[in-house]
């Protein structure tokens, strides 16, 4: 099927229907879901939007130890202690890889799950092994990221000022070992799981074979934007049809 269109963890909405946890990449955090969260719960929806483990406002709890796994065991017991269940999964980017892990991890609670240009690695695979590019780095012993410059020049330069300039005032460094480590997932890739691909087609990084091949493995429906890697900025109308259909 292909579709072509041109802040928190508080929780408001509908206590019927699904709730959808909307979940980052690198150097992000809940806020870049800003207006897709506000959209999902206009129309009565449940919205989780957490910043994960040392991202963003919780930059300062950076870390050894934090990992794709470890941010994705603290959602599944999100799922757990709020006892959500039929959750509409929602990654972006390196998110995907949080969302693959915390699906495992809490299978009974996932309704369906959304890739919008993510990661979806296999067992074992690392992101260097999907996605290769030319950057101005930054990092410590506990992060990485682009430079001001490099995020501006090259991750948002698609966007329109007003809003590139918004979000280089919140990006983050990223924790290292979720850069940098394989993934781990014992089941994910032998269960069967409701979910759509959406691909961006102005966008370079993860690489369309990377998502086609995640649609293919999970039987998933495909959708495309023409737009940039953060659709939840340059389309967050289409976006959240998108991720409602």
């Amino acid at each position: 099927m292909s579709e072509t269109t041109s802040e928190t963890t508080t929780a408001t909405g509908s206590d019927t229907g699904p709730t959808y946890v909307l979940i980052h990449g690198a150097y992000q955090g809940g806020w870049i879901w800003r207006d897709v969260a506000a959209s999902l719960r206009a129309a009565g929806h449940r919205v989780l939007a957490p910043s994960l483990d040392g991202c963003a406002e919780r930059r300062d709890a950076l870390r050894p130890g934090i990992s794709t796994e470890s941010q994705a065991e603290e959602l599944a017991a999100l799922l757990f202690y709020e006892d959500l269940r039929d959750v509409v999964l929602v990654g972006t980017s390196s998110g995907g890889m949080v969302v693959c892990r915390t699906a495992e991890l809490a299978r009974e609670r996932i309704g369906r799950l959304v890739f919008a240009d993510a990661l979806a690695l296999l067992d074992g695979e690392s992101i260097g092994d999907i996605v290769t590019r030319r950057t101005t780095s930054v990092s410590t012993e506990l992060s990485t990221g682009p430079s001001r410059e490099d995020a501006a020049g090259r991750l948002f330069a698609g966007l329109d000022s007003a809003t590139r300039d918004w979000a280089l005032e919140r990006y983050t460094l990223h924790p290292i070992a979720c850069m940098q480590a394989p993934v781990r997932l014992e089941r994910f890739w032998n269960e069967t799981w409701t979910a759509s691909v959406i691909w961006c087609r102005q966008s370079a990084n993860p690489p369309v074979a990377h998502q086609r091949r995640t649609a293919d493995r999970l039987a998933a429906k495909w959708f495309e934007l023409d737009t940039g890697h953060y659709p939840m900025l340059s389309m967050p109308a289409e976006l959240t049809r998108l991720i409602t259909a």
